[in-house]
């Protein structure tokens, strides 16, 4: 590879690269020179022209650069993404949580040290979303270089995104390499199994950064009469289900969703009289369960992303306060709230300062008895805390 085009910073625009942050954003840019296309390997300088970095240049984002290395030296090719993924799936192996469980996070862009790139494990198949140009220009090598590390059956890309429309890329979606998934994967999570369909569920099909928050709710759940908000495919359900509890209430505003959890819960033969499946839409259900006085030993909520941008936070504030105020309402005293964000631009300590509120207006009195968050196969790099996404309380409302 010759790099022949190059990045130029303002003055004094370095500071956040220097602590190895990957992001350039286009207002620290004073001039590039090279005409790079989309994607191609800028080197990065200083208003002095010193090299900072190497990156991945993108003229339509907001995020100009993403940052390959600091190593001068360094070389982007194939052998460098393989090494890359090698070193992403080694420390999946030092996961110990994982080795009963036949799905995970192999890569996670910036943290594993190629920004852009997601892929997911299930089973034999793999699941790829390039959401940034860099990851995009390289895909083939990305492809083969995964093929040659990964004993898989094939490769199936769920670049379908709206982030790609930010660095100018079309949404795609089908089979990369190897063999076409089938329509429902089956996976295996601590002693449980869950269908799959890669093709067209949420995110690349699951919520795998939950896998150990559902082991969590899995062991609260003994005799509790439950509430799962947002239960997708029924993940949080079936763990409920399989730890002992009463009953579960299941609530989503998708058919094809609630049939998904139908079939999981039978799949693990668990007992279908104890779980009630509705159709609907979460913010109207709780304000009816509310007003006809219903109450929960164990309520859980694990909304979809409120906010895609620091544009959407006031609106997703307004959100996630009122249902965790219902939540709340309809939470009996001595019982337990698990609640989640997964929106990158609200922050834990500002989804705290929400979920305070709306105790306040609920008039309830409570406490944080745990913080969760995403599991070590989504790990976080130092420098990089914008890849912390996913943040938990697991709260205890005082009785009285």
């Amino acid at each position: 590879m010759d790099v022949k085009a190059i990045l130029r910073l303002k003055p004094g625009r370095e500071k956040s690269i220097l602590r190895h942050h990957p992001w350039i954003f286009s207002g620290a840019v004073a001039d590039v020179s090279g005409s790079p296309s989309i994607g191609d390997t800028v080197d990065i300088q200083d208003s002095n022209r010193n090299f900072l970095c190497r990156g991945a240049y993108s003229p339509h984002s907001q995020i100009r650069a993403r940052i390959w290395s600091w190593d001068e030296k360094e070389i982007i090719d194939g052998q460098y993404f393989q090494r890359k993924i090698e070193q992403a799936v080694g420390l999946r192996n030092t996961v110990s949580d994982l080795r009963d469980c036949s799905a995970c996070r192999l890569i996670h862009g910036e943290s594993d040290g190629i920004p852009g790139l997601i892929v997911d494990r299930y089973a034999d198949w793999l699941v790829v979303q390039f959401l940034a140009s860099g990851v995009e220009r390289w895909r083939a090598e990305i492809t083969d270089a995964l093929m040659a590390v990964l004993p898989v059956l094939g490769i199936y890309e769920r670049s379908d995104v709206d982030v790609r429309s930010l660095e100018g890329l079309p949404v795609r979606r089908g089979l990369m390499m190897g063999q076409e998934p089938p329509q429902q994967i089956k996976i295996q999570e601590h002693g449980l199994s869950y269908i799959v369909d890669i093709r067209v569920g949420h995110k690349t099909g699951f919520y795998l950064d939950q896998r150990a928050n559902r082991l969590l709710v899995r062991q609260k759940s003994a005799g509790k009469e439950v509430l799962d908000c947002f239960c997708y495919t029924g993940g949080f359900s079936i763990a409920a289900l399989a730890g002992g509890a009463e009953n579960v209430v299941a609530v989503d505003v998708s058919p094809d969703a609630l049939q998904m959890a139908d079939e999981n819960i039978r799949l693990n033969k668990l007992p279908q009289d104890r779980v009630e499946l509705i159709d609907g839409d979460v913010f109207q259900v709780l304000r009816r369960f509310r007003d006809a006085s219903k109450s929960y030993d164990l309520v859980i909520l694990d909304p979809p992303k409120f906010a895609s941008s620091s544009g959407q936070v006031e609106r997703a504030a307004r959100g996630y306060k009122d249902i965790n105020l219902f939540a709340l309402k309809l939470l009996r005293p001595g019982g337990t709230l698990v609640t989640f964000s997964c929106s990158g631009g609200i922050s834990a300590e500002l989804f705290q300062k929400i979920v305070a509120g709306a105790a306040l207006d609920a008039q309830a009195e409570v406490q944080i008895i745990d913080r969760l968050f995403q599991p070590p196969d989504h790990p976080v790099d130092l420098n990089f805390p914008e890849g912390a996404y996913l943040k938990g309380l697991v709260l205890y409302k005082k009785p009285g």
